[in-house]
C-alpha cells in the first residue's frame, strides 16, 4: 500500500464513513429495485459535490482542490466497496481529465467550475462496437465550410443519458481528433441500455452535428492520456469491488460451521483465501504505482496503467467468481450481494479494455 498523506488518510476515512452509512450497497439494491431514472440517486450525487470529491484533480484556479489522481483512487476504491452508482468517475475524472489536458483556457474557464459543482456532467464517447478498440474508429467529422460535421454512433456510453456534454473521440482528416459535443446539440440522440449492472449506459447517434474549432479539445496523444488515467482511476473502483467481495468471503469463512467446525479451518479453502489475499495486495500496489505515476508525471504512465487495470481484471473476475463459490446456494440468489458483485464485476473488467487488451498492451509497450 502506498504512504498516504495526512490529508489523503483524512479522506479515505471520510469517503469510508460516509460511503458506508449514507450509499451502502443496499441502497444501490433498492435503486435497482425502484428502476431510478438514469440508475443514480441525486441526492448522493449532490453529496458527492457538496464533499469537494468532484474537484480532486481539477486545478484550483477553476475551483478544484487539484489533490491528484491517487487522492481520487483511494475515493473510488471505497465507492466500489459499497457499489456506489454516481457520475463521479465518468464526469469528474475523465471528464476533467480531458478538459485538463487537452482543454483550451477558455474551455477549461468554461467547464471546469461546472464539473466541480456539478451542474455539467461530462462523458467520454469512444467505443462503436462491442468491445473496446480505439485503433478502430468510424465515427468521422468532415470540414463544412468553417467548422465541422460529426456524424457516428457510440456504444455503451457511461453515463449516457445524464450527460450534459460528450467527449467525443472520431476521425478528422485521417487523424484521430476530440471534440466537446453538447448533449443537446441538433442531430444529437441518445437511447438507454439495460445492463447487468445496472448503471447508466446509452448509446448514442450523432447524425451531422455542426461543430466549429471551439469544440475541438485535443488530438491522439491527449485521447491516450486520457484513457491512461480512465483505465487507472476505474482499477481503483476494481479493487474496492474485490476488496469488499474478499471481506464478504472472509466473514463467511469464519462463521459458517460445516462438519462441526467453521469452514476456514479446512486447508483447502484457507489455502484459497490467502492467494486470493495475496492477488489484492498484488492489485493495490499495481494501481496506486500507476496513480502515483500519473501524478508524478512520469515516462512510463501508458505501462502502469496498463499493468493496474489488467491486474485489477484478473483479481477481480478469480474474487467475483470466489464469492459465489465459496457462499454456494446463498450466493446463486437475488436476495444475497454476491450477484450484484458479480454482475458490477463483469462489466467493469470490460469498460476501457478487458483484460486481454491491456495484456497485451502491457506486452508490446514492453517491446515482446
Amino acid at each position: 500500500m502506498a504512504a498516504l498523506t495526512e490529508e489523503q488518510s483524512m479522506i479515505r476515512d471520510q469517503a469510508k464513513s460516509w460511503v458506508s452509512e449514507q450509499a451502502p450497497v443496499n441502497s444501490f439494491r433498492k435503486m435497482r429495485d425502484d428502476r431510478v431514472p438514469h440508475a443514480f440517486v441525486p441526492s448522493t450525487w449532490t453529496a458527492m459535490v457538496d464533499m469537494g470529491w468532484t474537484g480532486i484533480v481539477v486545478p484550483e484556479q477553476y475551483g478544484g482542490s487539484d489533490l491528484g489522481y491517487l487522492t481520487f483512487g483511494v475515493v473510488l476504491e471505497e465507492i466500489g466497496r459499497q457499489l456506489t452508482a454516481s457520475p463521479l468517475f465518468t464526469s469528474s475524472l475523465v471528464g476533467a481529465s480531458a478538459l485538463v489536458i487537452g482543454g483550451s483556457e477558455v474551455q477549461k474557464q468554461q467547464y471546469l467550475p461546472k464539473i466541480v459543482d456539478g451542474s455539467s456532467i461530462f462523458t467520454f464517447a469512444i467505443d462503436e462496437g462491442p468491445r473496446h478498440n480505439p485503433r478502430e474508429l468510424k465515427s468521422t467529422v468532415t470540414k463544412d465550410g468553417s467548422g465541422y460535421l460529426l456524424s457516428g454512433d457510440k456504444t455503451f456510453v457511461l453515463e449516457g443519458m445524464t450527460a450534459t456534454q460528450f467527449i467525443v473521440v472520431a476521425k478528422c482528416d485521417g487523424d484521430v481528433r476530440m471534440f466537446i459535443v453538447e448533449a443537446d446539440a441538433n442531430g444529437v440522440s441518445r437511447e438507454p441500455l439495460a445492463t447487468v449492472d445496472s448503471r447508466g449506459y446509452a448509446n448514442v447517434h450523432f447524425s451531422s452535428v455542426r461543430l466549429t474549432e471551439e469544440n475541438v479539445i485535443g488530438g491522439a496523444d491527449e485521447m491516450q492520456a486520457v484513457l491512461d488515467r480512465a483505465r487507472a482511476g476505474l482499477a481503483a473502483e476494481m479493487l474496492g469491488t474485490g476488496c469488499q467481495a474478499f471481506d464478504m468471503t472472509l466473514e463467511y469463512l469464519k462463521t459458517r460451521v460445516q462438519f462441526g467446525q467453521v469452514i476456514g479451518s479446512f486447508q483447502a479453502l484457507g489455502h484459497r483465501a490467502a492467494e486470493l489475499f495475496s492477488q489484492m495486495e498484488l492489485s493495490r500496489s499495481c494501481i496506486e504505482g500507476a496513480l502515483q505515476a500519473i501524478d508524478a508525471g512520469t515516462n512510463d504512465i501508458e505501462e502502469m496503467s496498463a499493468l493496474s487495470k489488467a491486474r485489477a481484471g484478473d483479481f477481480l473476475f478469480n474474487m467475483s467468481n470466489q464469492l459465489i463459490q465459496i457462499h454456494g446456494g446463498i450466493g446463486m440468489t437475488d436476495e444475497f450481494d454476491a450477484g450484484l458483485y458479480l454482475k458490477r464485476a463483469r462489466t467493469l473488467e470490460t469498460a476501457f479494455g478487458n483484460r486481454a487488451f491491456h495484456k497485451d498492451r502491457y506486452a508490446r509497450l514492453m517491446g515482446f
